[in-house]
């Protein structure tokens, strides 16, 4: 619906966003974003004084709208008037196919699950465990003070 269609009344209850959309909507093409919230104010009667006030707000509450997109110098238009465009190049070297793989390769060996944690290490790396490393630990009460 074109923005005559409305009244001030129904005007003054949509949002800045609704608003917005309205306004790319009749333009059908991108416009500066301080141009729609002049609009918008031009609509709502505002003062320049609370333009100024709210255009910030409104510029960041189009930049974070997922309806809107933010472009060069200033402009804001409708996301869904701007779908990415995916070129796919296609180059005329050589496919490279894989190589073929020999079936034997390609089949499992009958032990091999038994083999899958297989420790590869000497026995050189193992720690030993020992008490002495706990020999310089004391034990402490919570009620006793131990001097050191």
């Amino acid at each position: 619906m074109k923005l005559k269609g409305y009244t001030k009344e129904d005007l003054e209850s949509m949002s800045y966003t609704e608003l917005a959309e309205i306004i790319l909507n009749e333009k059908g093409s991108s416009m500066k974003i301080v141009d729609v919230f002049k609009k918008i104010c031009k609509l709502l009667e505002m003062s320049d004084a609370e333009f100024e006030a709210k255009v910030a707000d409104f510029f960041e509450l189009i930049s974070t709208d997922k309806n809107f997109i933010v472009l060069e110098k200033g402009f804001c238009d409708l996301r869904k008037k701007h779908t990415p465009k995916v070129v796919i190049e296609e180059d005329d070297e050589e496919v490279i196919e894989p190589e073929a793989v020999d079936e034997e390769e390609t089949e499992p060996e009958e032990d091999s699950e038994e083999d899958i944690f297989y420790d590869n290490s000497s026995d050189k790396d193992d720690v030993e465990d020992s008490d002495d490393e706990l020999s310089d630990f004391i034990v402490v009460d919570e009620e006793e003070e131990v001097n050191l």
